[in-house]
């Protein structure tokens, strides 16, 4: 659970309990006189520790403003409670009490103080409960994550917004159309760096959306994911879509080991106008882009000769914008790529993800006839 939640919820900020003190004296007998002013001493230390106690004792007692009340149970009815990501323990336990789930909030947070590793299995997503339950119940019902009726939907990385429009729809029955009309709504909260392409700003993550939430909405979280994602690395606005741009062919060219030599090999390319590679990336998965293909490894000689923009064997420098929608990992390597020469690079066994990279034309066209290898012997993913 967050911490935040943890800290709100669980920690119990009553004083410790007091302990007694004896007072020991040694030596001979106290003279008369000395006995009188032991007994007045005696006497104010006794009224002392009176007073201390009832006040700590006051201090695990609710005070007029405080509520525990609790209903009997076991509750009634239906209700459904949303947990959201980033509540407070106080905020779940007042979403309770508004939905008429436990009579207090104040009954709620001593069950969990009581138990605060259980407490920490709350998780975010959508709940039915009862009303009028026990709070006891109701924690416990909250603390089983096998309770939760919204497991949450999954984007992965990597997809492009046409097919993550097809897995929102099928999870939520909001049309495809929806999401496309979402684009150009004004309520689409799209940063103006993306210059009104919503690809490569759909953050990939697992979402629970409430039920009435709208397309608009939806997009507007996960756009809300991405720029929290460029913030938190603390990359120049003017940067953002760029980044993006980069990191989408990071995405869609490489797996988790190559990230970073991947950036790499775009920033080179893009600074080496006059090189090799005439500042050209060359990229398949720019092409497939252009053809929304998934499914095979390279791409043929019509493909390559395509006009599009989005064509980086035909264009020199990025493409218009992201082909895709790249995760925190991408982001983070296109931001700050692994230092290298390399100008090359063929995923020499696609099946096996290995890939080869080079500064050399020579070696990396032996690189490319072991790809080419492979492709004979596997003609349904070339």
């Amino acid at each position: 659970m967050n911490a935040h939640l943890e800290d709100d919820i669980f920690d119990d900020h009553r004083p410790p309990p007091s302990s007694r003190r004896e007072r020991r004296v040694h030596g001979p007998s106290p003279k008369r006189g000395r006995t009188v002013v032991a007994v007045v001493i005696a006497a104010v230390l006794v009224l002392a520790a009176v007073v201390f106690a009832f006040g700590s004792l006051r201090s695990l007692i609710p005070s007029g403003g405080e509520d525990y009340a609790d209903y009997e149970g076991p509750g009634s009815g239906q209700v459904e409670v949303t947990v959201e990501e980033g509540q407070s323990g106080s905020d779940i336990a007042s979403t309770l009490t508004d939905a008429g789930v436990v009579a207090s909030a104040g009954a709620f947070i001593q069950e969990a103080n009581a138990d605060p590793d259980k407490a920490a299995k709350i998780q975010p997503g959508v709940y039915q409960l009862k009303e009028e339950m026990k709070a006891s119940d109701a924690f416990a019902w909250l603390a089983d994550n096998a309770n939760r009726i919204a497991e949450g939907l999954t984007i992965q990385e990597g997809l492009w917004r046409s097919e993550i429009y097809q897995k929102l729809s099928e999870s939520t029955e909001i049309p495809v159309e929806d999401y496309e009309a979402a684009e150009s709504s004004d309520e689409l909260e799209l940063p103006a760096e993306a210059d009104g392409k919503v690809e490569g700003w759909l953050f990939p993550s697992t979402y629970e959306f409430e039920k009435d939430a709208t397309a608009v909405q939806q997009l507007n979280t996960m756009i809300g994911k991405t720029v929290e994602e460029l913030e938190k690395i603390g990359l120049p606005r003017e940067d953002w879509e760029r980044t993006l741009t980069v990191a989408s062919i990071v995405e869609g060219e490489s797996g988790a080991a190559d990230r970073g030599k991947v950036a790499r090999v775009v920033e080179n390319r893009l600074e080496q106008t006059d090189g090799p590679t005439v500042g050209k990336l060359q990229m398949d998965s720019t092409v497939h882009y252009i053809y929304q293909e998934r499914g095979k490894a390279g791409t043929t000689d019509e493909m390559r000769a395509d006009q599009s923009p989005y064509n980086t064997y035909v264009h020199q420098g990025l493409p218009p914008g992201p082909i895709n929608n790249p995760g925190a990992a991408a982001i983070e390597a296109a931001a700050d790529p692994e230092e290298g020469d390399w100008l090359f690079f063929v995923t020499v066994d696609p099946s096996s993800g290995e890939t080869k990279f080079t500064a050399s034309p020579e070696e990396h066209e032996q690189n490319r006839q072991e790809f080419e290898q492979w492709c004979s012997e596997n003609q349904d993913s070339c």
